[in-house]
Parts: structure tokens; C-alpha cells; sequence
């Protein structure tokens, strides 16, 4: 009698861990998947604001429901190598004109041609180039917040909006720079 009973709770307890195990993965992989994804940053492109080794939790749902807009920052494939997975700013919109020229970022939108303020680039670090793109629509100009040593879509051209993971919404580490991300609003 003792061993049989020994026997049914060591199943049922082997059956409750399959069943909570199960219900994790069904909890956590959707989340996962199509929620939220986490993103290491590499590199010093969108110095100071995020730094090498960053650990940052990326909002993969909220442009299912809205467009991207400017000053948030992505994620999104490379366009070179889709293998791999770059963060910048989006800077320019779908349908405008993106002008880079004596170290000033300027947006043409519906024949207005005006300067992009830009809060978060310090003061010396200027936007190098000269050159003038036209968007089509689904397409977007990106920039890396440390100008002077960022790849971008100043040398690369601009990203397709079918490239973009998410966005960046939350550092989660290091523990002492923990951030929910709030963007400029134009």
C-alpha cells in the first residue's frame, strides 16, 4: 500500500511539472515572439544615449497598429545582410525629402522645407555629408545618434518599412540605467 501511494504522487508530481512547464512555454514563447524581443547593443553608432552592451527589451507590436514616426528608435535588418540586426533613429518619413548639408539635417514634406531639431545629439557632434534623398512610401531615413561614427542611411540608403523589428522601449540593463524609452515629439 505505502509503495503505491509513494508511486501516484511521484507521477502526479512529474505530471504537474510537464503541465506547468508546458503552460510556461505557451505563456512565454508568444511573448517572445511577437511581443517583445530582447537586443543587445553593439558598438558606440547611437552614443550617448544607448551605449556598447545595452541590454534592451524591443516593442515588436505597437507598428502593427500605427507607423513608425520620427526620433523613435528601431530595430531593424540591415540592409546589406538581413542576418543581422542594426538600432538607429528614424529621421525621415515615408513620401519626404531628407537633406544633409553643412552639418544640419533638414525635412522637405509637402513643398515645406524646415530644420529637424534634434535635442538628443549633442551639440558638437555634427551630421557629416551632403546629400539629398527623396523617400518612396514604405521607406525610411535613419540615422545613429553619434553622427561622426555611425553607418546609416547616409551610406547605405534608407530602410524599407517591412526591415523594421520594433522599437527600442525599455533598457533593462545595466540594472543602474534601467529605462523606459519616451521619443521627441514632432
Amino acid at each position: 500500500m505505502k509503495n503505491n501511494f509513494f508511486k501516484f504522487k511521484k507521477d502526479s508530481f512529474f505530471v504537474e511539472t510537464i503541465k506547468l512547464v508546458v503552460l510556461a512555454l505557451l505563456i512565454v514563447l508568444p511573448i517572445r515572439y511577437f511581443i517583445f524581443q530582447p537586443f543587445f547593443v553593439q558598438g558606440s553608432s547611437m552614443y550617448p544615449n544607448f551605449e556598447d552592451r545595452d541590454y534592451l527589451i524591443v516593442d515588436e507590436l505597437s507598428y502593427r497598429f500605427r507607423e513608425p514616426q520620427r526620433g523613435e528608435v528601431i530595430i531593424f535588418k540591415y540592409p546589406k545582410d538581413l542576418s543581422q540586426l542594426f538600432i538607429k533613429r528614424i529621421i525621415g518619413l515615408p513620401g519626404e525629402t531628407i537633406e544633409i548639408k553643412e552639418g544640419k539635417v533638414f525635412i522637405t514634406k509637402n513643398s515645406e522645407t524646415r530644420p529637424l531639431e534634434e535635442d538628443y545629439v549633442s551639440s558638437n557632434n555634427q551630421t557629416l555629408g551632403n546629400i539629398r534623398v527623396k523617400l518612396d512610401k514604405n521607406e525610411y531615413f535613419v540615422l545613429g545618434d553619434n553622427r561622426m561614427f555611425s553607418s546609416d542611411s547616409r551610406r547605405w540608403g534608407s530602410v524599407p518599412e517591412d526591415y523594421i523589428v520594433g522599437k527600442a522601449y525599455l533598457r533593462a540593463w545595466p540594472f543602474d540605467s534601467v529605462t523606459v524609452f519616451e521619443y521627441p515629439n514632432y
